[in-house]
């Protein structure tokens, strides 16, 4: 939950919180916490003060469901500065190429819960570039994102681009752009395997209509998760296809295996 008029960010939960707290504490400009978590929040409140932050434990849950717009606060509330999401350019991209870093780009994904588990799935398997449009129909840092990343948003960077297609077309034969679609013949195994030593980059769609067409024009490979009865005659599977943040999981697992 935002609010505008301080350009503050709630981040609540207890994986997320505990995680800002270890890695960036000096970024929460005010804590609340139910009785049940303080001692879990001691050391947290023992350097507030030292900087003289406020922190307050709070009588009753439905304050910290007020500041932070959600049931899912698991007793404890932490708010900061409103995120920077970092306009991506040339030299970024070109250290990416260079160090041989991945990234995972997202296509107008809109729900925030998705972008929150596709970040948590982005820390767990060390891609720590992730790259969104600037575009009404994508998902930004949000209270709910932050939560369900479970201290994920702390590992990664989000960088913005105005035209996915022109980074798209920026980046070819630099990285191997890899993209998602459930018409596809590719597998997605051996995504690895088929870099030939350049960094990936990882297209992931909408959750309602895929990556755009024009997205697919400017992408080296489709790929497809197979789905049980691909290879029989069956020719559909019984649900149409994985939820985006379940694809980003399998895909960057791929992209990990040696």
């Amino acid at each position: 939950m935002k609010n505008k008029l301080n350009k503050e960010l709630a981040v609540c939960g207890f994986a997320a919180v505990s995680t800002l707290a270890k890695m960036h504490e000096s970024s929460i400009s005010r804590l609340y916490f139910t009785a049940e978590r303080a001692a879990a929040f001691g050391d947290l409140c023992r350097t507030m003060a030292q900087r003289r932050a406020p922190y307050n434990m709070v009588e009753n849950s439905s304050e910290l469901e007020k500041l932070c717009g959600s049931v899912h606060h698991q007793g404890v509330v932490a708010m900061i500065n409103q995120p920077e999401i970092i306009p991506l350019d040339t030299d970024i991209v070109d250290s990416w190429i260079k160090n041989r870093e991945d990234a995972l780009l997202l296509d107008r994904v809109g729900n925030a819960n998705n972008l929150g588990a596709i970040v948590r799935s982005a820390a767990f398997f060390g891609f720590k570039n992730i790259i969104i449009p600037i575009d009404e129909a994508q998902s930004s840092i949000t209270t709910s994102s932050y939560r369900v990343a479970q201290g994920g948003m702390e590992f990664v960077s989000i960088y913005s681009v105005k035209s996915v297609t022109r980074l798209l077309q920026a980046v070819k034969d630099k990285m191997k752009r890899i993209g998602t679609d459930v018409t596809a013949k590719i597998r997605v195994a051996g995504i690895r395997e088929r870099c030939a030593g350049k960094p990936v980059l990882v297209i992931l769609g909408n959750e309602e209509t895929g990556i755009s067409s024009e997205v697919k024009q400017n992408c080296d490979e489709l790929v497809i998760i197979p789905f049980a009865g691909m290879d029989s005659d069956k020719t559909e599977a019984s649900v149409e296809s994985l939820n985006v943040a379940q694809a980003a999981a399998v895909l960057l697992y791929e992209c990990r295996k040696k």
